[in-house]
């Protein structure tokens, strides 16, 4: 593909994965990609569907939280190639019982949120939301 000037641009790949430019510079030099990005006869970087395709799962094992030395593991044993799967299994299952637990903690504050919300609609609804919390009030703690 060097050379031949085919393949998307860095603008383009920036566009359709939501990364910046510098972002893609930063997972290249990281060595979080399958592959060498090629280059045209420019020097431009040219990537690969398989390039975009590899950088959108590598964006949503980021946003769910996975390290990157973790995520650099990962893309070093797809690297390697066929072989090595129990290894990124295990990398995988330990990443999703990390979110996991992120999502039953999350849970738990939606639980207190939602009752809280319900505390505060019914004070407002019957008008009474003066007692709702206020700090400087002498005497016991009003209802939070």
């Amino acid at each position: 593909m060097a050379g031949t000037g085919s393949g998307l641009g860095i603008g383009d790949v920036a566009r359709s994965t939501g990364l910046s430019i510098d972002a893609l510079r930063f997972y290249e030099r990281e060595g979080l990609l399958v592959g060498p990005v090629e280059r045209d006869t420019a020097g431009r970087r040219r990537y690969r569907p398989l390039d975009v395709e590899w950088l959108g799962i590598c964006v949503r094992l980021r946003e769910s939280g996975m390290p990157l030395a973790d995520l650099r593991a990962f893309a070093r044993l797809v690297r390697q190639g066929p072989g090595n799967e129990a290894e990124r299994l295990r990398l995988l299952d330990t990443h999703r019982e990390r979110v996991d637990e992120q999502i039953r903690a999350l849970e738990e504050c939606r639980s207190l949120i939602a009752w809280k919300t319900a505390v505060y609609a019914e004070h407002l609804a019957r008008g009474e939301a003066a007692g709702l919390w206020d700090p400087t009030a002498p005497g016991p703690s009003p209802e939070v």
